[in-house]
């Protein structure tokens, strides 16, 4: 998705977080040839290349092997989440969790969705206040749904705790076609929650894994 800068020039979101150097230097040759002389990394750890000609997109992606993430629109937005693998405090893989989770990236949705993860209670990715968040502990994973941050934050609800991996991947996966099905178009996760009440989301979440 390119957004349309003052300039008139646009800025994409590209998917993958985590770069080996020489990955970095090969993107960043590329993007120099392309005329792009400013790159970011956005608050979801994405590269955001801004100043390309949206004719040359499909070139760049070929050429750099990068994806357009999902950046905007009433999709499952990028996954968020930390190298908890490589880090002392890392309780749980949040980078397996991620690359697991990226499968829902992209679909349509009554409104966004937004995933994070994070490998310990440090909660370097802010997952309690996104629309599903899973916490790595020492016990397995605490997930939390229908968190916000922006113009109307709130601190999600806790859902689970103490789930293994394999289950907090079916756990979300049932969120997100539960929150597809029954959420009015416009609706965030959290809005949704909070229509039906938190105990009975909970329940049908639960009745769902048992069925």
């Amino acid at each position: 998705m390119a957004l349309k800068q003052k300039d008139g020039s646009y800025a994409v979101v590209f998917s993958g977080s985590i770069f080996t150097p020489q990955k970095l230097k090969e993107i960043g040759e590329k993007l120099d040839e392309h005329g792009v002389n400013l790159i970011k990394f956005s608050e979801s750890q994405r590269l955001v290349v801004i100043g390309i000609n949206p004719d040359k997109l499909g070139e760049l992606c070929r050429e750099t092997g990068m994806e357009i993430a999902p950046a905007v629109g009433r999709v499952v937005r990028g996954v968020r989440f930390c190298p908890a693998e490589l880090c002392p405090l890392g309780l749980q893989k949040a980078i397996e969790m991620g690359e697991r989770l990226k499968k829902f990236e992209g679909l349509e949705m009554p409104d966004k969705l937004k995933i994070a993860i994070s490998g310990c209670p440090n909660s370097c990715t802010e997952p309690v206040v996104r629309d599903i968040g899973l916490m790595g502990t020492k016990d397995g994973w605490t997930i939390f749904v229908g968190g916000s941050a922006g113009r109307r934050p709130r601190i999600g609800w806790k859902l689970f705790e103490k789930v293994n991996t394999e289950d907090s991947v079916k756990i979300v996966e049932k969120i997100v076609e539960y929150y597809k099905k029954n959420a009015q178009k416009g609706q965030r996760l959290g809005d949704f929650i909070e229509s039906i009440g938190f105990e009975n989301f909970r329940r049908d979440i639960q009745y769902d894994l048992e069925n």
